[in-house]
């Protein structure tokens, strides 16, 4: 049986090889190594070559080589390059393996042999994974050697790339199987996998916009109450000061003014606004955390693609090092964010961000692989039934 299968694997990777795709992705994968290696950082700036871009918030003063290099990793070596480029030219590359294998004069031959359906085609589908491997694995390698020797530091933990990615992939590699044995055409296979995978991302996008505009209300709801605290704060004094001079407040009709409340309004007339205010604001903050519940519900029968890609970003650089990335200490006047939108506010970046890490392994993972599971099922069940 492992003979077969390996034999199976030999057929399957001799396949993709005769297509050239391989290799141009291959090269291509060298090629971001190569534009990796040709960035730096000085202390006057970023540097790429022999340009440097005087920069008073980035530089060897303030960021450590080790840390350039691995948050340039992490924000567009793997989310740019490995999730959509690469990942984009592997489904190009294995969208045919189904279509091609249960083509007519293919699938005969194979079925003759003394091989079970569901070994065939979980093995086609674990070749498609390896090549996938081999990509992540080849521009993983081509960054630890980048950031060793140009960022001073070996970093292996950078390997964990290989599986996150590749896991990543399998969510869509086990719908372009299904298509592609439900329809047998590798465009049809490639085009609807590509279109489940805009759905996804428009579903990720609507939970990041979701997700900013309830960290952005609950922070004005914070601003908010510490506003009402001082007017309160600030009230007390003028009544103390009211008190000791032995004026008694009134109200217009001159009757006395009862209740702690109401003699702080009067004499701070900014207090009743300030109490509006945070109301109207935390009522802003339950509605959109009401959204983003429902949103979170429909992620969650949803692959987790983004998420699972943002583990990476997790296990990499911890929060520390994101906030010296992203200067959420730099001045700032909260009272200018008044009117700006929730990703304008760098509180709502740094909330947002441990918002996302908040979200357990588990959850990211486990769905999305109960999601694959269920596909991959489908798609066997399909295939041991069919008539060839």
């Amino acid at each position: 049986m492992i003979i077969q299968t390996w034999a199976l694997l030999v057929d399957a990777y001799r396949e993709l090889n005769a297509k050239k795709l391989f290799w141009i992705t291959m090269l291509l994968n060298l090629g971001a190594v190569a534009l990796f290696a040709a960035l730096g950082i000085s202390e006057r700036g970023p540097t790429f070559l022999h340009w440097t871009f005087d920069n008073d918030l980035m530089n060897t003063r303030l960021v450590s080589k080790e840390l350039f290099y691995k948050t340039q990793f992490v924000s567009w070596g793997i989310p740019v390059w490995l999730s959509w480029v690469a990942t984009i030219l592997a489904l190009v590359s294995t969208a045919g393996l189904i279509p091609e294998l249960i083509s007519g004069g293919v699938i005969e031959t194979v079925l003759s042999k003394p091989i079970g359906r569901v070994r065939l085609l979980l093995t086609k589908y674990l070749c498609g994974l390896l090549f996938v491997t081999a990509q992540v694995f080849v521009f993983s390698l081509g960054c630890f050697l980048v950031l060793g020797i140009r960022g001073g530091s070996f970093v292996p933990e950078l390997f964990v790339a290989v599986p996150i990615v590749v896991l990543f992939f399998s969510y869509l590699f086990s719908v372009c199987v299904l298509i592609g044995l439900v329809t047998r055409s590798t465009i049809a296979a490639l085009l609807l996998t590509v279109v489940f995978w805009f759905a996804v991302f428009i579903v990720n996008l609507g939970d990041e916009i979701v997700l900013a505009q309830a960290e952005g209300a609950a922070v004005k709801a914070e601003d908010a109450q510490k506003n009402l605290e001082n007017q309160i704060t600030l009230a007390d004094r003028l009544l103390e000061q009211q008190a000791q001079s032995g004026v008694e407040l009134a109200d217009a009709d001159g009757n006395p003014i009862e209740g702690l409340d109401a003699r702080r309004e009067a004499v701070n007339i900014a207090l009743a606004s300030s109490r509006a205010r945070v109301t109207e604001r935390e009522e802003s903050a339950e509605q959109w955390q009401k959204w983003t519940d429902r949103v979170m519900l429909a992620k969650t029968i949803l692959p987790k693609t983004q998420e699972t890609i943002g583990l990476l970003s997790r296990y990499m650089l911890s929060m520390d090092d994101l906030k010296k990335m992203m200067a959420e200490d730099a001045g700032f006047d909260p009272e200018d964010m008044e009117d700006a939108p929730a990703f304008a506010d760098p509180r709502v970046a740094t909330r947002l961000e441990e918002r996302k890490r908040g979200r357990t392994v588990f959850w990211v993972i486990g769905t999305s692989v109960a999601f694959e599971v269920l596909v991959l099922g489908l798609a066997t069940v399909i295939f041991v039934r069919r008539d060839f």
